[in-house]
């Protein structure tokens, strides 16, 4: 007996990504290479983790103690004030008057899950989102399934090759009052004092509530604290916003996924008002959050000894990838490459923007083997001893045999990060 599904009118997805590592693992090539993993590489090309992670694994592994109850929809007390004293310091004035908190969340979108769908019920008169950072987001396909309007921007400028704040306050002069402006590695803009300053007063001005994305802490300039500096400018300025703290790629824990929702408020009347809807929220979305990267992550924040140890690795990773961002741009000063290439070592993190047009890109993937985004934004962790070498003779000869084909090539406009 046949029945027709009713599952028959539903059509396949649109790809969002893996397209590229796909075509690279069908790729035969002994010389491939795939330069645009998400997370951490070692040396060795394998995914970091911190070297405390893995005592602090087997510790918990082996802890007769521990209760595998269920969490409560908030998350765990001891991880939301360890994250909350890491993302604003412990001497914070909002940490110290109590009018910041937080709810754990699930899975790296899911503070923006979990704050967009507070937003979309309590500020109703706001319904436009500006989406900015140094590359294209997924968070704006959560804010635009919910029905907001969504408008996303990059700081990066690929034809001046570098991270455009004057592009921000662009942005911000032509916002309307009273929207929401989510924010991914606004710290790579490397604004002073001044800026921050005139920032704030336009934003203060048009109202406008600020949604916060730090993805890595520690791992952008190996300083813990540099790296959320901005925060205290607006802390200082009494706004009120949300921030998204993922802490899965600075430990190393990828596939735990953890991290919270971060809130800021005038005082704790408002902030136990906002947690309690935003539990509500949870309690929709997940129920309970997952114990196993919020008890390894607390067990590190919690100990001083671990703690710096901690910090101590980040600092390695940052050194590392300072030191490797140093030799590619040496190479290919020594190579002859047409071109500056100070941009490399300009961008903090471990992704960046090698500057290069789409036909260069072409060039790498189809005939060296080496798989980048069409934005051209690599992880230069990717890169080590054993092929930097094929990595900067390879973009130096892609460069010169574009040069001399005599085609006409895309601007860098072309392929602007905002449309990849």
């Amino acid at each position: 007996m046949t029945t027709l599904s009713v599952f028959l009118d539903v059509p396949p997805a649109q790809k969002l990504e893996g397209s590229l590592l796909k075509i690279y693992k069908q790729d035969d090539s002994s010389k491939k290479m795939f330069l645009a993993y998400k997370v951490c590489m070692t040396q060795e090309g394998q995914p970091w983790v911190s070297f405390v992670v893995h005592k602090i694994r087997l510790q918990l592994a082996q802890d007769p103690s521990l209760n595998y109850e269920y969490l409560p929809v908030m998350g765990m007390k001891s991880f939301i004030q360890a994250s909350l004293r890491l993302l604003f310091g412990k001497h914070s004035q909002v940490i110290v008057e109590n009018r910041a908190g937080g709810v754990q969340t699930v899975g790296d979108s899911g503070a923006f899950q979990l704050g967009a769908q507070f937003l979309k019920t309590w500020r109703q008169d706001s319904q436009i989102v500006y989406v900015i950072s140094s590359q294209k987001e997924r968070h704006g396909l959560i804010f635009q399934d919910m029905g907001f309007t969504v408008f996303e921007f990059s700081f990066w400028d690929p034809e001046q090759l570098c991270m455009d704040s004057n592009m921000l306050f662009s942005v911000v002069k032509q916002a309307p009052y009273g929207c929401i402006f989510v924010i991914g590695n606004i710290d790579h803009c490397k604004m002073t004092q001044y800026q921050w300053t005139k920032l704030m007063a336009t934003m203060k001005r048009k109202r406008i509530f600020l949604f916060f994305d730090i993805p890595y802490q520690g791992l952008a300039t190996g300083d813990l604290e540099e790296d959320t500096k901005f925060l205290q400018y607006f802390v200082s300025e009494g706004f009120e916003f949300f921030c998204s703290q993922s802490l899965s790629k600075s430990f190393g824990i990828y596939d735990e996924g953890v991290g919270i929702l971060a809130v800021v408020t005038l005082n704790n009347q408002l902030l136990l008002c906002v947690l309690s809807q935003l539990m509500n929220f949870a309690l929709a979305l997940w129920l309970n959050p997952p114990t196993s990267g919020a008890r390894i992550i607390t067990s590190i924040l919690c100990n001083p000894a671990l703690y710096e140890a901690w910090k101590l690795s980040l600092r390695e990773v940052a050194e590392h990838l300072l030191l490797i961002k140093e030799k590619v741009k040496e190479k290919l000063r020594l190579l002859g490459t047409p071109g500056s290439w100070d941009h490399i070592t300009n961008q903090n993190g471990t992704h960046g923007y090698l500057g290069l047009n789409y036909q260069q890109i072409e060039y790498l993937v189809k005939k060296k083997h080496i798989y980048i985004p069409k934005n051209g934004r690599i992880n230069f962790t990717c890169i080590n001893a054993c092929n930097i070498d094929y990595i900067t003779q390879s973009i130096n000869e892609a460069i010169c045999f574009t040069k001399s084909s005599g085609k006409k090539k895309p601007s860098r406009k072309s392929i602007s990060p905002n449309l990849e």
